[in-house]
């Protein structure tokens, strides 16, 4: 009996060690970061897709673009070209969400001020309204940095077409002006490949330090 209790001694020590390994092994394999998830029509709602496009579930990129910053440069996607960057729509004149998203928008620019990867780009719903002077005086107001940070204006057919084909991220307002724009309070964050990585509401705070830590995580993506 007692060279029993011996011998099962020694098994349960020699299991205890193998259960100690495959356990370290599978905490590090759940410990890697899983990628993001690349976005395309079919995964968002359909209140902010163009109906065209609503079922698609791949291949969705960014569309190119031609449009004026509040230094009265055109900036197309090769500014963007090898950028991840956080985009989203707005209005100078807007007193609801907008100061507040903006304020949040300066804050992600803090933290990327120093990072070549890493741009933003907001794009203003009333064309008409946001002149490169009255974003010029917004983009001073709020501490734009013109080289991290673009508020852009122009056609607002193309803003609308970016806004509901690309991003997928403003509402049609219904109305028969075929540019109607109710803006949101998404920010989306695009890789390199102009792909859209994720969707955050741009109001919390708590979405924001979501979106800081996902910029970190795709910038893993382009590690050698």
């Amino acid at each position: 009996m007692l060279n029993f209790f011996k011998a099962y001694k020694k098994f349960a020590i020699v299991f205890g060690i193998i259960s100690i390994i495959i356990i370290s092994i599978f905490y590090n394999i759940l410990k890697v970061e899983k990628p993001l998830p690349i976005y395309q029509p079919a995964d968002v709602s359909t209140e902010l897709v163009d109906s065209t496009i609503q079922h698609q579930i791949k291949y969705h990129k960014i569309a190119d673009f031609s449009l004026i910053n509040q230094n009265g440069d055109t900036i197309t996607q090769d500014n963007y070209k090898n950028k991840i960057y956080v985009a989203d729509f707005f209005f100078t004149t807007c007193q609801t969400i907008c100061p507040i998203m903006t304020d949040n928008m300066v804050d992600i620019q803090k933290e990327i001020k120093n990072d070549d990867e890493v741009m933003l780009l907001s794009h203003s719903v009333t064309p008409k309204i946001d002149s490169v002077a009255q974003l010029k005086r917004y983009a001073i107001k709020k501490g734009v940095i013109d080289s991290k940070w673009n508020l852009v204006t122009g056609d607002k057919g193309q803003i609308y077409r970016l806004a509901r084909k690309s991003y997928l991220a403003v509402k049609d307002d219904g109305m028969p002006d075929d540019y109607g724009m109710v803006h949101t309070e998404n920010f989306m964050l695009i890789d390199k490949k102009r792909q859209i990585r994720g969707y955050y509401d741009g109001t919390k705070k708590e979405e924001i330090q979501r979106l800081l830590k996902d910029i970190k995580t795709l910038k893993k993506e382009y590690e050698d």
